[in-house]
């Protein structure tokens, strides 16, 4: 053999070894060098699938891809949460998680076929939307402390909406009474529409429910909004109070949105999506369609996005636990 065909020899052999050895992303190329994935846990035209839109327009570009949007809705976003959960950890395909991302595991159990803490890695959270605590123009409580003393001089009468069981509006719901040691009963619906009809209508007290769908109704004086769950007020409604400056601090839940990747996607890869997505949130339209929906946009790091939602996971736990509540 002579010492032009060892060479050759020993350079394809090399080569093999170093391919085996690189991470498919580095082999496909510099990243990102096909369109990106915006996986999203509901129907096209809600409040999450317009962020999620929104976003892309803007972050497309700085990522140089096209991104496209896969809405995955069911479960309580648990279908799009398990396909993200396995899906290839290349940075291709990202999930915009939300509230029931820290709650469904207590809601659940082990019926989830995904673990959020070991299975999915954040990127950067988007922000967050208060939810208004509405009633009807005429119920008499004019205050939450109104609406307070006329739950306990009537245990039990009361009776608030929610979108469903386990929803951000009914855990808003559960978490105001257990801070504030009223007795009130829920009555679950189908989503926010009917839920919201029934408290217009008078035959239920209240109901906790995020801008997108309360504002319309606020605006045409169908309903009345007598404190946020926000830590801040609403730029919205800024002279309606926060629950906490009502007199009953504790009462805080939001509406919460950010980027998610499967577990062991590349930390380099984690870096540029959450630089280029950091970029796209500090866009005039995105921070204009963001504060239409009555958001409060936040960005940060990875790490920024971890602890909050560790933290919302056991403030939340807590409250499904001591409420008893479980998924239907």
């Amino acid at each position: 053999m002579t010492e032009i065909n060892r060479r050759t020899i020993f350079s394809l052999l090399a080569g093999t070894v170093l391919s085996s050895a690189l991470p498919k992303a580095a082999l496909a190329g510099a990243y990102p060098d096909r369109p990106v994935h915006f996986v999203v846990p509901f129907p096209p035209g809600g409040a999450v699938d317009i962020v999620a839109r929104t976003i892309s327009e803007r972050a497309g570009p700085r990522l140089g891809q096209t991104i496209v949007i896969d809405n995955r809705p069911g479960a309580s976003g648990n279908i799009a949460y398990g396909f993200v959960a396995k899906a290839e950890p290349d940075g291709y395909t990202l999930v915009i998680g939300s509230n029931n991302l820290s709650t469904n595991a207590a809601l659940f159990g082990n019926d989830l076929s995904f673990n959020a803490e070991t299975d999915l890695v954040p990127v950067t959270m988007i922000g967050y939307s208060p939810l208004m605590l509405l009633v009807a123009p005429d119920f008499p409580a004019k205050t939450v402390k109104d609406l307070v003393d006329m739950a306990k001089a009537q245990p039990g009468k009361l009776t608030f909406a929610s979108a469903g069981t386990g929803t951000s509006g009914h855990l808003a719901a559960e978490i105001f009474k257990q801070v504030t040691g009223i007795d009130a009963l829920h009555v679950p619906y189908k989503g926010g529409a009917p839920a919201m009809i029934d408290v217009m209508a008078g035959r239920v007290s209240f109901i906790f429910i995020d801008p997108v769908q309360g504002m319309p109704q606020i605006r045409g004086n169908k309903l009345r909004a007598i404190a946020v769950s926000s830590p801040e007020r609403l730029s919205l409604l800024p002279d309606v109070p926060t629950v906490a400056e009502a007199g009953f601090p504790g009462v805080e839940a939001v509406v919460w949105w950010g980027f998610l990747v499967p577990a062991k996607t590349p930390a380099d890869i984690i870096a540029r999506l959450n630089k280029d997505l950091n970029g796209a949130l500090q866009d005039q339209k995105v921070k204009d369609t963001l504060h239409d929906m009555g958001a409060i946009i936040k960005g940060g790091t990875p790490e920024d996005f971890k602890n909050f939602i560790a933290s919302e996971t056991v403030k939340w736990t807590k409250i499904i636990r001591t409420a008893n509540i479980k998924a239907e």
